[in-house]
């Protein structure tokens, strides 16, 4: 039964090849490992580190949740690297780093200019990327979240970069990547094949998957990067549900380490919440994962840089402390 509103008639779309396409990045934007602008120090960063080389070494869960900005940085084979080496025990992210993960594996290039593409409604209508919905589709039929699904037709298929690809890597290294995205966030959902249902299932079966993680978050670390909304808001949901079955088993979830890595002035104080009339307040990262979610227990460390400082200084720490 149909509603008696009109919806747009998505079948009058026009699509065009990525190779028409001006992009704001491209292969030569990708750091090599050991590549970084500078160097980079915090005594937070430290802690950060003994922590997560910690709960490596006991088997405690390692979470990374990432917003799009971390790939359009081009530290792809910095996060590609930490998937192998198995240093995260699942990572997250929003529909956006699929999109951008897979238009690098697929051309060697991402990031169009919004700016010059929409006057004419040119943004976000490409070919290749929509092929995305279709990987979706035919991943729910098999049960598939969505990260995994975008993982396995990216590792599976002969992409010319796709030893760059986040969810290729996690897909191989068995390591759950899952993504939350929001309808009408994405440019594939402009898209004539893109399936609602579908999108929602896989999405929501990724947001399962990663609460099953945060059931075991005891004794490990949550690293939050870049992600200012998608990040908090997932991870306050999951925390959520696994304390709430773990409370009626007279277990607690409390004894973790979280970390924020952004470029958002805080305060130093990361023990309170300030009050509602500073902006601060409405910085998701700093109330939730910073000072709600640890105060029963638990540290929390904001790490205030550049993501091209910030993640290779951090990979270099974990380098000397595991050995490798």
């Amino acid at each position: 039964m149909a509603g008696k509103y009109e919806e747009f008639d998505r079948s009058r779309i026009r699509l065009r090849p990525l190779n028409q396409r001006r992009n704001l990045v491209s292969l030569d934007s990708v750091l090599e490992l050991g590549d970084s602008p500078g160097p980079f120090s915090d005594p937070g960063l430290d802690a950060v580190a003994d922590a997560v080389s910690a709960a490596i070494k006991r088997g405690a869960p390692v979470v990374l949740m990432i917003g799009a900005h971390l790939i359009k940085r081009g530290l792809s084979r910095y996060l590609c690297d930490v998937v192998r080496r198995k240093w995260v025990t699942a990572l997250a992210g929003n529909g956006a780093c699929t999109i951008h993960d897979f238009e690098l594996a697929c051309v060697g290039a991402t990031s169009e200019s919004v700016a010059e593409n929409i006057s004419d409604g040119s943004f976000g209508h490409w070919q290749e990327t929509g092929k995305l919905n279709d990987v979706t589709s035919a991943g729910r039929q098999e049960g598939l979240g969505l990260g995994e699904a975008v993982g396995r037709y990216i590792s599976r298929s002969p992409l010319p970069h796709k030893d760059i690809s986040i969810f290729a890597a996690a897909y191989e290294s068995g390591v759950p990547a899952t993504v939350h995205v929001g309808v009408g966030y994405d440019i594939i959902h402009q898209h004539p094949n893109c399936n609602g249902a579908a999108l929602g299932e896989a999405s929501y079966r990724d947001f399962l998957i990663f609460a099953k993680t945060i059931e075991n978050l005891t004794g490990g670390v949550l690293l939050c990067y870049g992600t200012a909304v998608m990040g908090p808001e997932v991870f306050l949901k999951a925390l959520s549900m696994a304390r709430n079955v773990a409370s009626g088993e007279g277990k607690r979830i409390c004894e973790f380490t979280s970390a924020v890595f952004d470029i958002v002035q805080l305060p130093k104080d990361l023990s309170e919440e300030v009050a509602d009339d500073r902006p601060e307040y409405y910085y998701r990262p700093f109330k939730t994962i910073l000072v709600r979610t640890v105060r029963d227990g638990g540290r929390s460390y904001y790490i205030r840089g550049d993501h091209v400082e910030t993640l290779p200084a951090l990979h270099r720490l974990l380098l000397d402390r595991l050995g490798e």
